[in-house]
Formats: C-alpha cells, structure tokens, sequence
C-alpha cells in the first residue's frame, strides 16, 4: 500500500506519565483500533532520549480521508479521550505528504 497522507505528533505527558501514554499509544496497534487498520501503513511509537514524558508519534495512511474516518470512530475516539487526560500541554502536529522511504518490522 502506498501512504498518501501522515503526520508527526509530540505529545507531552504530565510529569511521570510517559510509560502510560506510551502504552495506551502502543493499546492503537491492537485488533480493532485505528493502527491495525489496513489503511495505516505507519504507526510508530518513539520516546524523546532526553525527556521520558516526551512521546512522539509517526503516523502513515493511504488517505487522508482513510485516517479521518478511522479516527471518528469509536475505537480511536476512547483512545483519544484516555491521551487527553495524560497531557501536560496540547500536542503538536506536524502534517506531511510522504515522498519515498523505507519502513521495516519492529
């Protein structure tokens, strides 16, 4: 599949809640949620090596539609209800157009 749409997102959590949110990030790659969907092409969940509250998040999908459809949903709404309240300030986005890569299994 071909990624069309991604973006970048950092997300900065409260003081000593980077291991949850890494985990509730990483609870998206599950059956049913938003990165297990065939439109996500890239889903990868990264820590800032000097401040573990700072996660970052790469996210690759075959439209920007497919990802505004998948993120209405009510599995990736729960998501985002549950990062909200594990924030310290609001995220930043960064959104992109991919041109050429390489992505490998973790």
């Amino acid at each position: 599949m071909i990624v069309t749409y991604g973006f970048n997102a950092t997300l900065t959590a409260k003081p000593h809640m980077g291991d949850r949110l890494v985990d509730l990030l990483l609870t998206g790659l599950n059956e049913g949620n938003p990165g297990a969907s065939e439109h996500c092409v890239v889903y990868l969940v990264s820590r800032s090596a000097s401040d573990p509250d700072v996660v970052h998040i790469t996210e690759g999908w075959t439209s920007e539609e497919d990802h505004h459809r998948i993120f209405a949903g009510k599995a990736a709404q729960a998501i985002v209800a549950q990062i909200d309240e594990l924030l310290a300030k609001e995220s930043e986005y960064t959104d992109y157009v991919p041109v050429r890569g390489k992505a490998a299994a973790f």
